[in-house]
């Protein structure tokens, strides 16, 4: 399991433990969302890569 996977899991973890406690529309709930998507389209990015690669 690489980095990102690891950092995805553990923002996922955050994200549900501050909407339980802060609610849905808190500052620190927001933030770790936002870092979770930055993640995530990286994720996304190298995806697509590795596919855009193997088809040549």
């Amino acid at each position: 399991m690489n980095i990102i996977k690891i950092l995805m899991y553990t923002f996922k973890v955050l994200l549900n433990e501050s909407i339980e406690a802060n609610g849905i529309g808190s500052l620190e709930t927001i933030s770790i969302s936002q870092r979770l998507d930055l993640l995530v389209l990286e994720e996304q990015k190298e995806i697509y890569k590795r596919y855009k690669l193997s088809m040549v």
